[in-house]
């Protein structure tokens, strides 16, 4: 049996067909490859998804069937520096992979539960409207496969996640992605588009603790998280997985929470979001000119800004006691000073300004 597999639409399936000079299929279809070990404490995981991990814009073609193939796979990740766990995720990566489709498209969803794995395993897409969004269809033990067919009726940002139970536990050890269902015609350009989602970890062992670290169903039912997290890991999206760009470029962060439990006030410092599909709605009315979103667990949000001075920019919850618990990202912004814009220090005299 195969034991990975990555999503492709027909439009990334031809891409790559014409740069190989191979015939493009007629379907979209998956590329099947293998996760390269589910790792140990001694030798864990890179389980970090980055932001930069998602599929092109589909743009402009009509509607087609798309396979979705995904492994539920139970691997032995890097938590933080000197710390492990025991994460359960969607293809070895948290959050799982980003799956594009357009309205109207006919989804077909293969779900492998790898034959190592000690717990059940499934996957509910709140994009569709269905049974349990496919959880039922798709409840696999060790070793099995399972499938549903659904058609991408409404176009939006949604989450998708494990349902087997408890829930709570499936998902709080990494079991969630995000699903564009994009508009007829697509969304409006932008220069980068990322991929984001937070959620919680909840640890038998104290925030900072090396080594081994085990989850605690206790913390978990008491919505105590040990650690908060970007995309997988302690400060993950930091360093060489930072996001980048360039003065003058558009962003569009793709961002959703896993949760299980806590709400994200989603905050960009030194920045304003110039458009905010809030709650996921990508045919509603945009908000403009926004400095914070509040996502809830199981919600996404999609927000667009320029970027405008170079530096540093922190991603952050503005429940920023949850910065010190491993939830921070950054965007690294590069190219001329813009003084007209912004610029350290005042006019020589103090005491004219206030005048």
């Amino acid at each position: 049996m195969t034991t990975r597999k990555t999503l492709l639409t027909t439009a990334a399936v031809a891409a790559i067909a014409l740069g190989l000079g191979l015939v493009a299929p007629a379907a979209a279809n998956m590329a099947h490859q293998h996760i390269a070990g589910l790792g140990t404490h001694e030798a864990p995981l890179d389980i970090v998804r980055q932001a930069t991990d998602l599929p092109n814009a589909i743009g402009e073609r009509g509607a087609q069937t798309v396979r979705v193939g995904l492994e539920t796979a139970e691997v032995i990740g890097q938590l933080a520096d000197g710390a492990t766990y025991h994460y359960w995720t969607f293809n070895g990566k948290v959050p799982g992979p980003f799956v594009r489709v357009r309205v109207g498209d006919t989804v077909e969803v293969l779900l492998e539960n790898h034959e190592d794995s000690m717990a059940m395993h499934n996957v509910d897409f709140h994009a569709v409207t269905g049974l349990h969004g496919g959880g039922h269809a798709t409840l696999a033990a060790p070793g099995e496969e399972k499938g549903f067919t659904f058609k991408a009726l409404n176009p939006g940002l949604y989450v998708y996640h494990c349902a087997v139970g408890p829930a709570a536990q499936h998902i709080a050890n990494g079991m969630y992605g995000l699903i564009l269902v994009e508009p007829e015609g697509g969304l409006p350009p932008v220069d980068h588009e990322f991929y984001v989602m937070q959620g919680e970890l909840y640890t038998e062992e104290a925030f900072g603790t090396s080594g081994q670290l085990t989850e605690s169903y206790d913390k978990l039912m008491d919505e105590q998280p040990e650690y908060y997290v970007f995309n997988g890991a302690a400060e993950a999206l930091t360093g060489d997985n930072a996001l980048k760009a360039k003065v003058g470029e558009t962003v569009r962060i793709y961002f959703g929470v896993g949760g299980p439990n806590k709400t994200s006030s989603f905050h960009v410092i030194g920045e304003i979001f110039d458009k905010v599909y809030n709650l996921g709605s990508l045919t509603g009315d945009v908000l403009p000119d926004v400095q914070t979103i509040s996502v809830p667990p199981g919600g996404a949000a999609a927000v667009d800004f320029k970027v405008e001075v170079p530096g540093e920019y922190l991603l952050v919850d503005h429940a920023l006691s949850r910065v010190n618990r491993g939830l921070i990202g950054k965007l690294i912004v590069e190219g001329p000073e813009q003084p007209d814009i912004f610029r350290e220090g005042v006019g020589e005299k103090l005491g004219l300004l206030a005048q």
